[in-house]
């Protein structure tokens, strides 16, 4: 008797193991910069929020699957991902050929352009010559950054940020002639108080800039994703969270 009910408490102990084992691993954690409004910013009770967050609940909510979404800085992203600080990154972050070098990516869930934005009484162009000895910005390791290294760092100072935030900041400061950003949350930043007296320079480019969602090499979770995706597009759930923040479509 004291045989049978030793093997029928480990049975049981080993059955809770499991199912608890089981409900972990389909909690899918999701980290966001928390400083690229519209996408991703911390509102006033400090919680996360944005179209990127709206997204990654939207996604959760088709997959059926707990998450959890957490804040990280950008420079973090991809070594935080790939050591299992969590399991995806929806976060505005371009799909690169260096990246795909490290991680996968989802289908696309949204595209965008770079831009260039400066003072309303600053009336230079954005050609090469007239941005000569100027003072740009960017925030690093972003399209945007690696535009200014790779085409301006010759001709003009090249000043990158470890945020967006900080960008717009010496941009009202004044220590900025220019700063390039992606055109939506530029876009949005415009509309603002601290925007007001600034403008878009010129036209739009780099418009194949397509965003998806970061995961580990070979993780089913990319399925997952991708499944819940096409899901929200098909509904409407995606239309109804685009609405929210642009009067375009993004996608």
């Amino acid at each position: 008797m004291k045989i049978k009910s030793f093997l029928r408490t480990a049975l049981l102990v080993s059955t809770a193991i499991i199912a608890v084992s089981s409900n972990a691993a389909d909690k899918i954690k999701i980290a966001t910069e928390g400083a690229w409004a519209p996408f991703n910013f911390i509102d006033q009770s400090g919680n996360l929020k944005g179209f990127d967050v709206d997204i990654a609940n939207a996604l959760c909510e088709k997959m059926d699957s707990p998450c959890e979404l957490v804040k990280q800085d950008w420079d973090g992203m991809i070594p935080a991902l790939m050591v299992r600080k969590f399991d995806a990154i929806i976060s505005s972050m371009s799909i690169t050929e260096d990246r795909l070098k490290k991680v996968d990516f989802t289908d696309k869930y949204y595209s965008g352009g770079l831009r260039f934005m400066g003072s309303k009484s600053n009336k230079l162009d954005i050609s090469k010559q007239s941005l000569k000895g100027k003072v740009i910005g960017a925030q690093r390791a972003t399209i945007a950054g690696l535009h200014l290294e790779n085409n301006y760092s010759d001709i003009a100072q090249v000043k990158l940020y470890d945020t967006q935030e900080a960008v717009y900041l010496d941009l009202v400061s004044g220590r900025l002639d220019v700063a390039l950003s992606d055109e939506l949350p530029t876009y949005d930043w415009l509309k603002g108080k601290d925007g007001a007296s600034f403008e878009f320079k010129g036209d739009s480019f780099a418009k194949n800039d397509i965003i998806g969602i970061a995961v580990r090499k070979n993780d089913p979770v990319k399925q997952k994703l991708n499944a819940a995706l096409a899901a929200i597009i098909a509904d409407g759930t995606y239309a109804d969270i685009n609405a929210k923040y642009f009067p375009f479509s993004i996608y």
